[in-house]
């Protein structure tokens, strides 16, 4: 039993360590090269009302793109509604790549493996995608964002398996970094035009409008979140 114990924990260290033998590419956003990272960039229409909302993908280790943009639909390298606006470059050292059930270095070994574990940071991409290749985009119950959150949770990143539209959101959001002047000014532009001429054409009201758009969008998605487990994917 002790030379099987040593076994486990000498597999589950080679995965990670064969992990960080291979070395971190530069990020390259002329090139549309963001390894390891979580991409954003704003929605048309949407973002102009609420400019929190985008659009977002993971990208693998060479840095290419991988987004839910549709029903059935994961694409690769063609990031949907335009090139990235903001990214977050995530710590591979804080994934878990098991070898076996035995072999995590997570704590939440046995829920890690419902979801889905994956011995690389590609891997795990990859089950991801064959997974949502066969799902349906609807924006309130299955979109990109749950794409994201389904490979972090392969990933079991930072240790842990309950990643969801909010959390992904959050990170992106709290975290990030803006890839120039010109994203921001592409993500915030439309909805200070738009604010303006609503204000000017219909006064307080729109604004009244737009902050109720928000409060009810974000209060569907924790409601369906935390209050009704597996409504949204």
């Amino acid at each position: 039993m002790e030379v099987e114990a040593d076994f486990d924990v000498e597999d589950s260290r080679s995965n990670n360590e064969l992990q960080e033998l291979c070395p971190v590419g530069e990020i390259d956003p002329r090139r549309g090269r963001f390894p390891y990272c979580i991409v954003w960039t704003p929605l048309p229409v949407v973002s102009w009302l609420a400019p929190y909302i985008g659009h977002v993908g993971i990208c693998q280790e060479d840095g290419s793109v991988l987004d839910f943009a549709g029903s059935n639909l994961v694409s690769m390298d063609n990031f949907a509604y335009g090139s990235v606006a903001r990214y977050l470059q995530l710590d591979r050292n804080k994934c878990c790549f098991p070898a076996n059930l035995m072999a995590h270095v997570c704590k939440w070994s046995y829920k890690h493996a419902e979801v889905g574990t994956a011995t690389s940071w590609d891997a795990a991409l990859q089950l991801g995608t064959r997974n949502f290749q066969h799902k349906y985009y609807n924006l309130f119950t299955c979109n990109c964002y749950s794409f994201v959150a389904n490979c972090l949770n392969r990933l079991a990143y930072s240790g842990y398996v309950e990643w969801n539209v909010l959390n992904v959101a959050a990170l992106v959001w709290l975290h990030g970094e803006w890839v120039d002047n010109m994203s921001i000014v592409r993500s915030f532009s439309p909805f200070l035009i738009v604010t303006c001429i609503g204000v000017f054409m219909a006064g307080w009201s729109f604004l009244i409008g737009t902050v109720a758009f928000s409060s009810l969008l974000i209060g569907w998605f924790v409601f369906a979140v935390y209050c009704s487990k597996g409504l949204v994917r």
